[in-house]
């Protein structure tokens, strides 16, 4: 058991963005925020945390629990005025990139990242080989147990969802072609972890 509110698979890999925070991270941002329960465990860690979502509903919720270095806004990640450029030394968005075309979504994020900074997705993509459906069977066990040992799945509400449009390959072949050097792992609960290090000069 953790001292989560509820927990779900994205709340499951909190703990995998979390461990990628570099050590004297100062800035951190968490993209698609929700009602901020990953931006108040950066918290934690960083001097000071944005939380991003555009859905009103999440920032409202959000909100009624904010730390005191934790400023969470209603705005799009992919509007650049809305976010400072190269202004975080940390990005995370878990369970983003599905909800806009990839290449689009990995733009608006890297560049919101800081020269020397990282950015952390945690996505999702469907099976379409019979490997994949291997592996997301070996998942199945693993997290009928998880949900239990944590009361069932659960997420705010009102929390917006929708299914990705890419598949495990295709999703791994974009991640590195737009992301040279970056880190993708498939997890066994229907997540890839992706990390990804901006050069000091802006690079990968």
């Amino acid at each position: 058991m953790t001292g989560d509110p509820y927990w779900n698979h994205n709340v499951h890999y909190h703990r995998a963005v979390l461990a990628a925070v570099p050590d004297g991270c100062r800035t951190a941002l968490d993209v698609g925020c929700g009602d901020g329960l990953l931006a108040r465990k950066l918290a934690a860690r960083v001097r000071t945390v944005t939380g991003v979502d555009r859905s009103p509903e999440m920032i409202r919720q959000a909100r009624a629990r904010q730390p005191g270095n934790v400023t969470f806004v209603e705005a799009d990640y992919l509007d650049g005025a809305s976010l400072p450029t190269d202004g975080y030394d940390f990005v995370s968005a878990v369970a983003v990139v599905h909800h806009a075309r990839f290449e689009d979504a990995i733009g608006g994020l890297t560049r919101l990242v800081a020269p020397g900074g990282r950015l952390v997705v945690v996505g999702m993509a469907y099976n379409h080989t019979p490997l994949d459906w291997v592996i997301s069977g070996c998942g199945l066990p693993v997290s009928l147990l998880y949900a239990r040992a944590h009361g069932g799945k659960r997420g705010p509400a009102g929390m917006p969802a929708e299914d990705s449009a890419m598949h495990w390959g295709e999703a791994r072949a974009a991640a590195r072609r737009l992301l040279p050097g970056c880190r993708f792992r498939r997890r066994l609960l229907w997540r890839y972890v992706l990390v990804w290090d901006k050069t000091r000069n802006g690079g990968s």
